[in-house]
């Protein structure tokens, strides 16, 4: 939970420095160790100061304040920057259209310090009167804030996760629990969380309901009673818990777990069979005699359904393939053989290239690929031709060092404008794998953005689309595409289409992947890591894969390196693999 606190102060001072017009590479500062923090992988308040200066971007100077901020719960530096600027204009800073020096001036000349009166002043068509400020960008700006106010009340499964993993092992160590869950929609893997649910049993309830009020980070108590409590934490997630019987353990799990959706499905199911279903148990109708409920998948043999894994229960045709034992064998962690999508210092990482191997070889990855950015993306520090061959000469002479393990010299290249890429045919073909993105024209049309994913992908060096609607959950909503013709050229080139495990991105949705597995389109599951930490964001990326029905056979990266490459030579040869 530390992590995320100084990760997102960290962040609001970059937003707030920005406003006020402060020096850029002050602004990057604070933006660099806010992601690296959120994605270290490991509990920072745990660190002593010399390995908070060994996490990249972490000077002295940010080292101490992390320090503060551990200590006292406060920052200083923070305090002061939000007496000059209100911290509510970094809302502002979330809407499509609005850039620091514009909130700035609305600030200034209309004292709008809130999503309210920026809309009331879009709606009152005052915000044209603005330098740089159109009527197409008011109506996005309008269309920004009703995205923010759909999602304000949700939280990316990336940042709850975290503070759920966390609570269960404060739990664990603090109070007699016996069996202990989460529940709802993070064990469901949702891309967004409302709350957050924990479903235990304790031989002494009352021990639990102590602990877990008293949980660090407790910000406030909304209900305390002897089997269930709620709190709200500082970020203002509430968590909720409920301690039930060990023999009603089961089905509690099975309906706090949800969805609603399903939940009533198994119960009309229970009903026609003569039965009852609730949190309690399974009963007989006729006599009330409990059935099961001591184990969660007492309830499916009772009713006489396979087992449906926790992300499926969606009533998305899940309970009729229960039912004709149809279910799919879902894809698995451990299937994944490499990662395809990966980014190192030559580019906007933060890795050595002669470090990049040692996590995924310690996850038994047998590959990953080295796709720095290509020169179009001048931001981050894209490569141009002269770079590329020096580190394919590097990445040549790592692999004379590795044994039973490779890095693929591979390319996240640009996609421009017109379809076309940022190096040509000789460039394209040196290269093990060449991953294809949109990183700009986000507001061109459907049709214009559509054409230029459809124009890569008809290029016979492009083995996978990476990151295809260019979605940031909450922050950014996706460019509008044509997805299922996408996914159509996708089939037809034989082009495998990324699942971008970023907690933010969880970019292909799940309903597109579903729809790519009926077309037979292949689907990589990649991280798209730019530090060693991010490498752990592979079960994101697998859990959407599972949301969307994937199976091992339907996975690109769970491929031996063999057949890896000899599909990607196939394309190139004949343009499908």
């Amino acid at each position: 939970m530390k992590n995320i606190d100084i990760s997102n102060i960290f962040n609001k001072m970059a937003d707030l420095l920005e406003i006020k017009g402060e020096n850029v590479f002050r602004i990057r500062a604070y933006r660099k160790a806010a992601f690296n923090i959120e994605s270290l992988g490991k509990d920072i308040s745990l660190l002593t100061q010399a390995e908070l200066k060994d996490i990249p971007g972490i000077g002295g100077d940010l080292a101490g304040k992390i320090e503060e901020y551990l200590a006292t719960g406060r920052l200083q530096a923070y305090e002061e920057l939000i007496k000059d600027v209100p911290e509510s204009l970094v809302t502002l800073l979330k809407v499509p259209g609005l850039g620091p020096k514009t909130v700035s001036l609305l600030y200034s000349r209309y004292n709008v310090k809130d999503i309210d009166a920026l809309e009331r002043l879009a709606r009152e068509h005052e915000l044209k009167k603005i330098p740089g400020i159109r009527e197409k960008t008011e109506t996005n700006i309008l269309k920004g804030i009703e995205m923010l106010k759909r999602t304000s009340a949700r939280y990316p499964i990336g940042k709850v996760l975290p503070v759920a993993n966390d609570i269960l092992g404060y739990l664990s160590g603090h109070a007699p629990v016996g069996k202990l869950s989460a529940a709802g929609s993070v064990r469901r893997w949702k891309e967004t969380i409302g709350d957050i649910d924990i479903l235990s049993t304790s031989e002494d309830p009352a021990a639990v309901m102590n602990a877990f009020t008293r949980m660090p980070d407790v910000k406030e108590i909304l209900m305390k009673g002897p089997t269930k409590s709620t709190v709200v934490l500082e970020g203002g997630l509430q968590v909720d818990i409920r301690v039930v019987d060990e023999e009603s353990y089961g089905a509690a799990l099975a309906y706090f777990t949800g969805s609603k959706a399903h939940n009533i499905r198994l119960r009309e199911i229970a009903v026609k069979g003569g039965l009852k279903l609730n949190e309690y148990g399974i009963f007989r109708e006729k006599d009330s005699r409990k059935m099961g409920g001591a184990r969660e998948e007492e309830i499916y043999e009772i009713l006489k359904l396979q087992f449906v894994p926790p992300e499926l229960r969606e009533d998305t045709g899940e309970v009729e393939a229960a039912s004709a034992h149809s279910l799919p064998h879902l894809l698995e962690l451990k299937d994944i053989k490499g990662d395809l999508h990966v980014h190192s210092n030559w580019s906007d990482g933060n890795m050595e290239l002669e470090d990049l191997a040692e996590v995924p070889i310690a996850k038994g990855y047998r590959y990953i690929a080295v796709t720095d950015h290509s020169k179009g993306l001048g931001v981050a520090r894209g490569l141009h031709e002269e770079r590329v061959i020096e580190q394919r000469k590097a990445i040549d002479a790592m692999n004379k060092k590795l044994r039973g393990f490779r890095l693929l010299a591979g390319i996240e290249i640009n996609i421009k404008n017109d379809g076309g890429l940022d190096f040509d045919e000789e460039i394209l073909k040196s290269f093990d794998i060449v991953v294809a993105s949109v990183h700009s024209g986000f507001k061109q049309s459907k049709e214009q953005i559509t054409k230029r994913i459809l124009t890569a992908m008809e290029n016979p060096f492009v083995s996978v689309i990476a990151h295809p609607s260019g979605r940031l959950i909450g922050e950014r909503e996706a460019y509008e595409v044509d997805m299922e013709e996408v996914l159509q050229g996708a089939s037809k080139t034989g082009t495998a289409i990324e699942i971008n495990a970023y907690p933010l991105r969880l970019d292909l949705a799940e309903p597109y992947i579903r729809l790519a597995k009926s077309k037979g389109v292949s689907l990589a599951i990649s991280t798209d890591s730019h530090n060693s930490g991010q490498f752990d964001n592979m079960v994101f990326g697998v859990s959407l894969a599972r949301r969307g029905w994937l199976e091992k056979k339907d996975v690109l990266n769970t491929l031996d390196l063999n057949r890896l490459l000899i599909g990607i030579k196939k394309k190139r040869k004949t343009g499908k693999t």
